[in-house]
């Protein structure tokens, strides 16, 4: 079967292609030595010298490449293939993505998915009904955008409801994190997938068997556990705002905001078309922090929250359309009309791109959003995940490198002679460069770089669990040197300790959980 992971018009330009002679004529321990050392450097340049983890893979690349005997010349195009590649493969969908994720936040369609869930249910049903959302609008949303979009209302609940904050936090966490780690369009699952030549659709399909289970577990089960040993009050400085209503243009309530008249009598702002521009329509969406109510002064239209079933749609659209593609190849004979209409609508890039065209109308104009505005949230969702293409597009190219060194037929040879299991070496991997730099994405593409070559021993079914359990390891306990520890830490207000106790463990209960239940569908399939 064709793969879905990389399909032909967004593979790199031929002058950017990875060499295919072999770039080095060093010996097994010699490759093994420059493999150490390059993890190593990545390793130590991100947790000690606290490098950008985009730098510390390009360096991490020369070291490898130096110490394995590589021609400079040879390692630049080696390194660049692997950019070019992994920005045409991933990049791409991580962007459509972020749109979706983009206008879900600002039009409040996040807010009315949460608050239509969380209001037809109570007491012990809560935490279950934290998880889901969490985990629905954990789909198009990255991790951090979920986590600055839920906690406020999870803060709210707490504190309306008097159920322990852990108990709600927990679950609400757990499915934003297991969506982040083990489903596409996130960074991490792509990368796997990319690297692997895994099936998107089967990839997705497991996937979502795995994430079911594993955010039960380590959401509404652990959260219930936790709860009586980590003691947490809502801190009330995070606490959400009601949003403030517009005001015509020229009142007295629109002094001193960003209305027609501005601030202190200063001129509004305007776009190209002469329609008017507000703070919220030029920042990161859902980039704010908890608790600031979203300015829709000045704006000519007056927002309205989308509906509950239109967001929802829209956020499982580009799903729908991977997973029919799947059922397609499994059900559908190859060349029927059925079969191709199918493989067109369920690639990557077909499937997020109706979800971006969707989510233009029923999140944006159905919104109340002109058109100006439309286009400014979506560029508005670009700019923030600058960083998150580039530490991909440079692990792409350390593990081209690392490829085309020859490493990962040495750990492959190693691996049979061992007679180890490929998903448990992914997950090995996975897990030792994730406690080590605290980055799921270096993890992620690190361990798929090193496992590679044991792609091509697994069937497809094969392949795909691999890049899941290269994903269960990339969550293994998050501590200190994890961005998202301090994230959690900070809106929960926790303690390093009482973070340890809760969003570490759960991390790790999330890794161990889904590699269990991936381990169970290698049995089954």
């Amino acid at each position: 079967m064709t793969s879905l992971a990389t399909p032909a018009w967004l593979t790199a330009p031929a002058s950017f292609a990875a060499p295919a002679e072999p770039v080095t004529t060093a010996g097994d321990g010699q490759l093994v030595v420059a493999a150490l050392l390059g993890i190593v450097a990545v390793v130590l340049l991100i947790a000690w010298a606290k490098v950008h983890p985009f730098l510390s893979l390009i360096l991490g690349a020369a070291v490898l490449g130096v110490v394995a005997s590589v021609a400079p010349d040879k390692m630049i195009t080696s390194f660049t293939g692997g950019v070019g590649t992994t920005v045409g493969g991933v990049g791409l969908l991580i962007a459509l993505g972020a749109m979706i994720g983009g206008l879900l936040a600002e039009s409040g369609g996040a807010d009315g998915i949460v608050n239509r869930v969380v209001g037809r249910v109570s007491g012990r049903a809560l935490p279950w009904a934290m998880a889901g959302v969490a985990a629905l609008i954990g789909l198009p949303l990255f991790f951090e955008v979920g986590v600055v979009l839920l906690v406020p209302i999870v803060l709210l609940v707490s504190m309306r409801t008097d159920v322990p904050l852990m108990k709600l936090g927990i679950p609400a966490l757990a499915g934003l994190s297991v969506l982040h780690g083990l489903v596409p369009p996130h960074p991490g699952p792509l990368v796997a997938i990319s690297s692997l030549n895994a099936d998107l659709g089967l990839t997705l399909g497991l996937g979502l068997l795995v994430a079911i289970p594993t955010v039960i577990i380590s959401g509404p089960v652990f959260g219930n556990f936790i709860a009586r040993y980590v003691p947490a009050t809502a801190p009330a400085a995070l606490l959400p705002t009601r949003r403030q209503p517009a005001t015509p243009a020229g009142t007295a309530e629109a002094t001193g905001t960003a209305g027609t008249t501005g601030t202190a009598g200063a001129p509004d702002r305007r776009d190209v078309d002469g329609d008017l521009l507000t703070d919220d329509d030029l920042v990161n969406p859902g980039g704010g922090q908890p608790g600031e109510p979203v300015d829709d002064s000045g704006t000519e239209t007056a927002r309205r929250t989308p509906a509950f079933w239109p967001a929802v749609i829209t956020v499982l659209l580009p799903v729908v359309l991977m997973l029919l593609r799947a059922v397609g190849e499994l059900t559908l004979d190859e060349g029927t009309a059925g079969r191709k209409t199918l493989d067109i609508v369920g690639t990557p890039i077909v499937a997020l791109l109706a979800g971006v065209i969707l989510a233009m109308f029923t999140l944006g104009y159905q919104a109340g959003f002109s058109r100006s505005q439309v286009s400014s949230v979506l560029g508005g969702s670009l700019p923030p995940i600058a960083g998150i293409l580039l530490i991909v597009a440079a692990g792409g190219g350390f593990k081209q490198v690392l490829v085309d060194a020859g490493v990962g037929n040495l750990v492959a040879d190693a691996a049979k002679d061992a007679n180890l299991s490929p998903l448990l070496l992914g997950w090995l991997v996975a897990v030792g460069i994730r406690v080590a730099t605290g980055s799921a994405t270096v993890a992620t593409i690190t361990a798929a770089g090193i496992v590679a070559p044991l792609a091509a021993t697994l069937d497809r079914p094969g392949v795909a669990l691999l890049a899941l359990a290269i994903g269960c390891g990339s969550l293994f306990f998050s501590h200190v040197n994890d961005a998202g520890f301090w994230l959690v830490k900070e809106y929960f207000g926790l303690t390093v300790g009482q973070t340890i106790k809760s969003w570490s463990v759960m991390e790790t209960l999330i890794s161990v959980v889904g590699f269990a239940g991936v381990l169970l569908l290698d049995l089954l399939v």
